[in-house]
């Protein structure tokens, strides 16, 4: 069975760090934390779990901290979580069948799910490099939304992590960090330019990351399923901005590079909608429908766009049409992929309320 050295890196996760630790202990070897100036009891807490507990000077770099972290570990693989994740007890089942699993491979990919339904099922979710073997060679790159770049045999687990995060606002220290590249004259590479435009956004510049977002789009380099993110959320500014014509061109703009994926033409649908052009909305509703999972790429994915949302999508088109039957129908199928959401429960009391009243 192969050993695994869990290595974390924290700053003041006093909240989140034992729940994390509690859910992962039982499939790993050792555990090491990386402090990177913590003023509450994050060190405290991991002493309770390891004795190896390093401080290491924040330096506007993760993968600095992360490249320290794993030079500690002693184990045949190295595994990485942040704070505020979670093995859920299916997962750590499969976590610790996987160590049985490891002769001949040298990176694991482990799905990643970052957003939950009402009955905690996941939303979205993407694979991560989780789990690298120690002796290949492999270096974290990037000062923020850092990635591991490894060479060898990879393979994808069933197993996965989820993401309970507690914060309450999101800070500006990620976008702090690439200002201040910018400023320092570095030239950022198009991965750090796709996540640059992207955190431009998330503040609300959307002007800023409409420039940014082009720029990643013009250049030849640049990973193609960020290029397409970056098709989806430049769309996102463009409403956000008032410009519905060019909103729907850059979603147009990522077919591109790929087939057409179900988050894409969901975005297409409602965008109109908003503008109450209904046919053209069930079209690419539909559309969705047809559409295969986009599955092992690292692609962010949207796991309610090829089931549930274009359902309740067309739901509310097809009652805009006056076509209730179809309305009631496609509430139906959605009710299949989440039976728990309250559109789908509110759906269901309209519905009845229009055959009591002879409509239907």
């Amino acid at each position: 069975m192969a050993t695994i050295s869990l290595c974390m890196i924290v700053k003041n996760e006093e909240r989140v760090l034992a729940r994390c630790l509690d859910s992962v202990r039982d499939a790993v070897d050792e555990i090491i934390i990386v402090d990177t100036g913590s003023t509450d009891n994050t060190k405290k807490i991991a002493m309770e779990y390891t004795d190896k507990v390093y401080d290491f000077k924040w330096i506007d770099d993760f993968s600095a901290a992360r490249n320290f972290s794993f030079s500690k570990a002693e184990k045949d693989f190295v595994m990485w979580l942040d704070a505020d994740d979670v093995i859920t007890t299916d997962n750590l089942k499969l976590l610790i069948a996987l160590k049985d699993e490891l002769d001949n491979t040298d990176a694991v990919m482990m799905k990643y799910n970052t957003a939950f339904d009402e009955t905690g099922n996941p939303t979205f979710s993407y694979y991560r490099e989780r789990i690298i073997r120690r002796s290949a060679p492999h270096s974290w790159k990037g000062r923020v939304h850092e990635v591991v770049v490894y060479s060898g045999k990879t393979v994808y687990s069933e197993a996965a992590v989820n993401h309970y995060s507690v914060k309450t606002h999101y800070t500006t220290r990620n976008l702090d960090i690439y200002e201040k590249q910018l400023a320092a004259g570095e030239i950022l590479q198009p991965r750090d330019a796709f996540y640059y435009a992207r955190e431009l956004y998330y503040h609300k510049k959307y002007n800023k990351a409409i420039d940014k977002f082009c720029d990643f789009l013009s250049e030849e380099n640049g990973w193609i399923e960020n290029k397409i993110e970056a098709c989806k959320i430049l769309s996102f500014c463009y409403r956000e901005i008032g410009d519905i014509d060019k909103a729907i061109e850059s979603l147009s703009q990522s077919f591109v590079y790929d087939i057409p994926r179900a988050e894409i033409c969901c975005e297409l649908g409602n965008l109109f909608m908003f503008l109450n052009q209904y046919e053209k909305a069930v079209y690419w509703f539909e559309t969705a429908l047809t559409l295969p999972q986009n599955q092992n790429t690292g692609a962010f994915v949207d796991l309610n766009s090829n089931g549930y949302l274009p359902c309740i999508q067309l739901c509310v088109c097809y009652d805009k049409l006056k076509n209730y039957e179809l309305a009631e129908e496609y509430n139906r199928r959605a009710g299949d992929y989440r039976p728990d959401s309250a559109a789908f429960l509110q759906n269901i009391n309209y519905f009845k309320a229009l055959h009591q009243s002879g409509v239907l």
